[in-house]
């Protein structure tokens, strides 16, 4: 059974960002479980925002205006929760977290406390799709593992708002009309193009692609079918594919290599 650490490439420290849409905050949460449970310490956070986290996903939450405060707070906190969750504050009309700057983040990673740093670095307002606006990702310079998530419901569903954040940039990236089908063809054009779901990611970091929501059998063959269109592209970059669950176990059904 692969392990989500195997599936992503990760190996003895570093930091982590996940873009795209459907999953990341789940996948981002059940990462960082599977790291602290194996004795190592885990900050996840965001540049963007992410909702409040329940207990269930972390036992802690810390707001911090400033890299020294959340060092500070990380000192007395790490011997007790190997994971934890920081923010710069609290979106209160919103129910969510406010991220930290990019920089911010760098200052936090080369202070050396923790052994990974998992960021939400993208949002999708909950759909399992999307295409990003200028503005988007923001990702932090010091990110070594770069996961394009992308849920599988998605795959036949039309193009429009309700099922793609930002459908019509995601028409514009991929010559796709409004109100199409989703074909696998359509995912991967967003996967390998300059202005797609990897927007920004560089040439040091790893691109890994993680289709998520797999647990259905349909699902798992669309997965599967965007991959064999992956490959004849040469894959934009990408390192690795990866077909997962991860609501589910295990989390991880199929890998590729490219």
């Amino acid at each position: 059974m692969t392990s989500l650490r195997q599936a992503l490439l990760l190996e003895d420290t570093g930091v982590i960002s996940l873009v795209g849409g459907g999953g990341k905050t789940s996948l981002m949460f059940q990462l960082a479980h599977e790291l602290s449970m194996a004795g190592e310490s885990v900050l996840t956070t965001t540049t963007t925002k992410i909702f409040q986290p329940s207990r269930d996903q972390t036992p802690r939450v810390v707001l911090a205006d400033s890299a020294v405060e959340l060092l500070n707070a990380a000192e007395k906190l790490l011997p007790q929760h190997r994971h934890f969750t920081a923010a710069a504050g609290r979106l209160a009309s919103l129910g969510k977290l406010a991220g930290f700057q990019p920089q911010l983040i760098e200052e936090i990673w080369n202070a050396g406390l923790f052994r990974w740093i998992i960021i939400e670095a993208d949002g999708a307002a909950g759909r399992p799709l999307k295409a990003p606006a200028d503005h988007e990702p923001v990702i932090a310079a010091c990110t070594r593992q770069l996961v394009g998530i992308v849920g599988l419901n998605v795959v036949g569903k039309p193009l429009q708002d309700r099922w793609v954040f930002r459908s019509a940039l995601f028409s514009l990236i991929t010559g796709r009309q409004s109100g199409s089908s989703i074909t696998p063809d359509a995912v991967a054009d967003v996967l390998v193009h300059e202005r797609g779901i990897f927007k920004g990611g560089t040439a040091g970091m790893t691109h890994i692609a993680f289709f998520n929501q797999a647990d259905l059998p349909h699902n798992l063959e669309a997965g599967r079918q965007i991959i064999h269109r992956l490959s004849k592209r040469n894959s934009g970059g990408l390192k690795r594919a990866v077909i997962g669950q991860v609501r589910c176990e295990p989390p991880v059904l199929e890998v590729y290599n490219f």
